[in-house]
């Protein structure tokens, strides 16, 4: 989480994945999910049938990244390689009905591979390159050759993933790998079972999973993948910290003299996130595998902010600052932003820039306030006010890192989609998907829930009456894991849900027909 324009906001890592299959033109399938192994095969066969939709041929070959079986079929989600490559931005999904046939894909095409994939820039020069693009003094960077994917071409590329001195910034680069030159970059800093007790500082006295060792309890959650909550002594480096660990299963005292308070609510709102998910999709955690993240709690010194890290597996909370005016950056809906970052990051991978790094926050505010929701704790009662419970002076009227209803009152966030909304900070596109979410859900005008009050306009002057949030999330979710992938944009994302809607509750729906008005209502249409 950064500070923009005085408010704080999340960031997230996106890591683009190192393949290094390499042969003629094949498809190498690596089912999971919940289907069938023969699916994925099918679905080789029919990526083969409709090679022009998706630009499949020689030299390449994909490697199934998911799997997702639904009444109207199956969803197989592919990474894609060039002449052993990893192709940024050449995921796909291929759509089966029940019976094997083909239905649609999603995905850029990918047109213009180069004929050769040997650099005429070296990887010391393009790492040298992408340390001068960042500016800030590189404590450790890592390359890869890669094909980067645009539009209506594809570059050979050097993938540069830097890493400050501090610990406290990283980013990925892509230089081209014939002339030098920086083709994108964006940050990747994104930012028998004991039941104990926790006495936190937002959420009240709630029940935490721990274990007994033994004289010793250890914050480790082992009904939730073994979800473990350390402390990180103000360290700046990523995964490094101790493991709360006490004479009793008593963790905090609801203040902060105790350092176990923060992580009583870091542990919390991880655990939930982890019920949602498990509850209302059946997921298994961040990579639907039955494994927790770790969470470290009192990261590196005035650190307003907080962070999924990929690298790590793992998600650092701030203990935010006295001239910020904001406490530890450890409330429910920012742990649950910050763990769906990490849901996202192992299903579309939205890249972290232009309108899918827009996306890609949304999903996480989205998700975070669904977990709010979820919680339904009264000492954080649930709404469309994202992290207001972090700051020092608590008015959720003011104080506050986004709203949904109108995002355009933090002073930065965009209410509608504009051609240029691509090119703003993906916390502000955000706005976009964030206020689509609030009319869906809730729709336009003036209310009051929970005791706050909302006021959300429309970009078109109608009026929309929602259809709840449960079933808005239950849509983006849909599309997110089924038919977004990683350059997904806004207008795709329409597409996406749409199709989401449709296949939930019909396209004669009531659902269907609200979403369709709710898109046209921030201004994305067909």
């Amino acid at each position: 989480m950064k500070l923009l324009h005085g408010r704080a906001t999340y960031l997230v890592v996106v890591v683009a994945a190192a393949l290094t299959v390499a042969g003629a033109a094949a498809v190498q399938a690596q089912p999971s999910g919940k289907a069938s192994p023969d699916k994925v095969v099918t679905a080789k066969s029919r990526l083969i049938e409709n090679s022009a939709r998706f630009g499949f041929g020689p030299g390449q070959q994909v490697t199934a990244k998911g799997v997702y079986a639904s009444k109207q079929g199956t969803a197989i989600r592919f990474d894609r390689t060039y002449r052993g490559l990893p192709v940024i931005g050449g995921d796909f999904i291929v759509h089966l009905t029940p019976s094997g046939a083909y239905r649609y894909g999603n995905g850029r095409k990918v047109v213009g591979l180069p004929a050769s994939v040997h650099p005429a820039i070296s990887s010391a020069a393009a790492a040298a390159s992408a340390a001068g693009k960042v500016g800030y003094p590189v404590g450790s960077k890592q390359t890869a050759l890669v094909i980067y994917t645009r539009p209506h071409s594809s570059v050979l590329a050097w993938q540069v993933n830097t890493e400050s001195k501090s610990g406290l910034r990283g980013d990925v680069t892509y230089v081209s790998a014939r002339t030098g030159s920086s083709l994108a970059s964006w940050s990747t800093v994104q930012t028998s079972r004991d039941v104990g007790t926790g006495k936190t500082l937002y959420s009240g006295k709630v029940k935490l999973g721990d274990i007994k060792k033994g004289t010793k309890y250890k914050l480790t959650d082992q009904t939730r993948g073994g979800q473990s909550t350390y402390d990180a002594n103000h360290s700046s480096t990523r995964g490094v910290g101790t493991l709360f660990t006490d004479n009793n299963n008593v963790w905090g005292d609801g203040t902060d003299a105790s350092v176990e308070s923060a992580g009583a609510d870091a542990a919390y709102g991880v655990g939930l996130t982890w019920d949602y998910y498990l509850k209302t999709y059946g997921r298994k955690g961040i990579a639907d595998d039955g494994k927790a993240a770790r969470s470290f709690v009192h990261f590196s010194v005035n650190y307003v902010n907080a962070s999924w890290s990929d690298s790590c597996f793992c998600m650092v909370f701030g203990d935010g600052s006295a001239a910020s005016g904001i406490g530890s950056l450890v409330s429910i809906d920012v742990g649950g932003h910050e763990m769906s970052h990490g849901v996202t990051s192992r299903t579309a991978g939205l890249i972290y820039a232009g309108e899918s790094g827009g996306l890609n926050e949304s999903t996480s505010d989205v998700m975070g306030t669904e977990v709010e929701m979820y919680a339904d704790n009264t000492s954080d009662v649930p709404d469309y006010v994202i992290g207001e419970e972090i700051f020092r002076s608590y008015d959720p009227a003011v104080n506050y890192i986004r709203r949904m209803d109108k995002p355009s009152m933090d002073g930065g966030s965009k209410d509608c989609w504009y051609s240029g909304v691509g090119g703003v900070d993906v916390h502000y596109s955000s706005g976009v998907g964030n206020h689509l979410f609030y009319l869906l859900s809730e729709g336009s005008g003036a209310k009051t829930i929970n005791g706050i009050k909302y006021d959300s306009p429309t970009c078109n002057g109608s009026t929309i009456k929602g259809i709840g949030h449960e079933k808005a999330a239950a849509i983006w979710y849909k599309a997110l894991t089924e038919n977004w992938v990683s350059t997904t944009n806004y207008h795709d994302a329409r597409l996406g849900t749409l199709q989401a809607a449709k296949d939930l509750y019909g396209k004669t729906s009531v659902e269907y027909k609200t979403l369709d008005k709710a898109w046209a209502a921030v201004a994305v249409t067909p």
